[in-house]
């Protein structure tokens, strides 16, 4: 018979690799099952539907981060507040609103049922820093952060494929398939949650390497920010236009690839993403080799540099016909997430480890989280109304460049506030 404590008991006592293997694959499968939540119904189009002259999708996309922007502002005290007791509860209510609001979604006739995208963001939104708390402050973090960050680029793409899937060849509506997509992949989430909620806590090792990471008040949250504030800013401003590259490309993907010539062609949503994720896991993943943790927050710094000069130089390439648009598509793509994968945890971790902090990643990611989500809405909102004719390929491009720019300038002033802070 199985018993939940053996479980417990002996991965607690397993090599790293067998612990990297089944945190990190059932941390993997879990948060990629949350995107079918999420993401799926990014695959329609919608088309010759407006709201108030703005285009549908615009408006589900908008209503959604709007949701998952303020879901980010509640998580600063929620996910940095949480003991861990809590999260399977707290985890299991936010993926049951989420899946009822895609039910909500279906059933409510155009154009009301908008509103439950905006439903639909603010339990997803939360879901991210509960799976992240199970993995956080151990040796091998970046290790299973580089696994579990892979679903930005590679689960995405897969429930978009299903999605299309649904509505090419088994004729689901576009209303329909975001609440079919989630119930395909119920079941495996269930399990997953099991699996990290019997994962063994971070050993005595584990703290005494990275610093114990213990649920925050409102005031430690406070003067946590205030020692570091110049520096955390430049990290969130870094972060905020990440979000917003990230968060076009990732809503529009369909549009994009359209323009670039692959309408139809659903399973290039995943296949192009797939080397991508393949880099940013080997990338980020090599960062757990790194013992010193001072080293390794320079070290993630300028990797985010490089990736915003591979965001810049593969734009450029793809602009004067050196490459193809698959190529570019994919060499943009590593440099917008290997940053992009590196706040969402991992350089935060290794910061907090650094100055000997204590206390939790949870209240630092969500601040970051917070600030970009909203950047993305105002972004979304000018798109429509500022640049309404631009194609969303242009717009794409326009934003690389932009990105990239302030990813290597902020990063470099924010590498010379922390260096400074640690000499003195």
């Amino acid at each position: 018979m199985f018993h939940s404590e053996s479980f417990t008991r002996r991965l607690a006592t397993a090599s790293p690799a067998v612990f990297i293997a089944v945190a990190g694959i059932f941390s993997f499968v879990a948060y990629g099952c949350i995107y079918a939540f999420r993401k799926p119904f990014t695959a329609g189009v919608y088309a010759d539907l407006e709201l108030w002259g703005v285009q549908f999708k615009i408006v589900l996309v908008t209503a959604q981060v709007a949701g998952y922007a303020l879901s980010k502002f509640i998580g600063i005290r929620v996910i940095s507040g949480m003991p861990p007791q809590r999260r399977v509860t707290y985890l299991l209510g936010l993926v049951g609103i989420a899946g009822l609001s895609l039910l909500g979604f279906a059933v409510t006739p155009f154009p009301y049922n908008a509103a439950w995208m905006f439903v639909n963001g603010i339990p997803l939104g939360m879901a991210w820093g509960l799976i992240f708390s199970y993995l956080e402050g151990r040796r091998v973090t970046e290790a299973l952060a580089a696994i579990l960050c892979v679903n930005f680029i590679i689960s995405s793409g897969f429930v978009k494929t299903t999605g299309k899937w649904l509505l090419i060849s088994q004729r689901v509506s576009e209303f329909w398939m975001p609440f079919v997509v989630a119930l395909l992949f119920l079941p495996a989430l269930l399990v997953c949650i099991w699996v990290l909620e019997h994962l063994p806590a971070p050993s005595e090792s584990d703290q005494s390497q990275r610093t114990p990471r213990n649920k925050m008040t409102a005031e430690e949250c406070r003067k946590l920010f205030l020692r570091y504030a110049p520096g955390l800013l430049l990290l969130v401003a870094t972060y905020l236009v990440l979000t917003i590259v990230r968060d076009v490309r990732d809503n529009f993907a369909v549009e994009i690839w359209d323009e670039l010539g692959f309408k139809g062609q659903a399973s290039i949503l995943t296949i192009a993403e797939i080397p991508i994720a393949i880099f940013s896991l080997l990338a980020v993943g090599a960062m757990m080799f790194v013992k010193d943790n001072f080293r390794a927050l320079w070290l993630n710094h300028a990797l985010a540099v490089l990736g915003g000069v591979l965001l810049f130089g593969g734009t450029f390439l793809y602009q004067q016909g050196f490459i193809s648009p698959v190529i570019w598509m994919v060499s943009s793509g590593f440099g917008l997430f290997l940053p992009y994968i590196l706040f969402n945890g991992v350089l935060f971790d290794r910061l907090m480890a650094s100055f000997r902090e204590r206390g939790n990643v949870g209240f630092l990611m969500y601040v970051a989280d917070s600030i970009g989500y909203l950047g993305s809405v105002a972004v979304l909102l000018w798109r429509n109304f500022g640049a309404g004719e631009m194609s969303w390929l242009n717009f794409y491009i326009k934003l690389c460049y932009t990105g990239a720019a302030f990813c290597i300038g902020l990063m470099f002033l924010s590498w010379f506030y922390f260096y400074k802070k640690r000499m003195h």
